[in-house]
């Protein structure tokens, strides 16, 4: 009985490999970034690429072991849902009022330590924020915020 069970497990695995989920391939850059809405400045740019693009942008950098399942189809759905949440790609097309509420989602995710994930920051190190890093984010989420034209 083990045995058959150990067989229907590796032929179920084996038989997953073959469902190729969507990749996030797009350009984390275009005209309806978050650029062409709010100033950036070089560091705070950098911070959010390295920290948020992979799950937030139209573009994610897969990792080799994305190529397995399940946890590829796992790191497809958290992409999925992250891009839901916010997208730098295209967060010009946003409302202000949203644009507003992302923008104070942002530090307070980062201030709280929710954002990045651990789950993503136990395998890309320089993800994770530090608290000088934290704080850029946060005073240029109040800045930013402070120029959104609120109806």
């Amino acid at each position: 009985m083990k045995k058959k069970i150990l067989l229907i497990v590796v032929a179920i695995l084996v038989l997953i490999q073959f469902i190729r989920p969507e990749r996030n391939l797009g350009s984390a850059e275009s005209e309806k970034d978050y650029t062409h809405y709010v100033q950036v400045t070089p560091e705070v740019a950098g911070l959010l690429k390295t920290a948020c693009f992979d799950c937030h942008s139209n573009h994610t950098e897969y990792p080799w072991y994305a190529n397995i399942n399940p946890i590829g189809l796992w790191l497809s759905h958290h992409v999925d849902e992250g891009k839901r949440e916010l997208n730098f790609s295209d967060f010009a097309q946003y409302e202000p009022k949203r644009m507003d509420h992302k923008l104070e989602e942002i530090a307070e995710e980062v201030e709280e330590g929710h954002m990045p994930i651990s789950s993503y920051t136990l395998l890309h190190k320089d993800a994770k924020l530090h608290e000088t890093q934290i704080k850029t984010i946060v005073d240029w989420v109040k800045g930013e915020r402070q120029k959104i034209k609120l109806p």
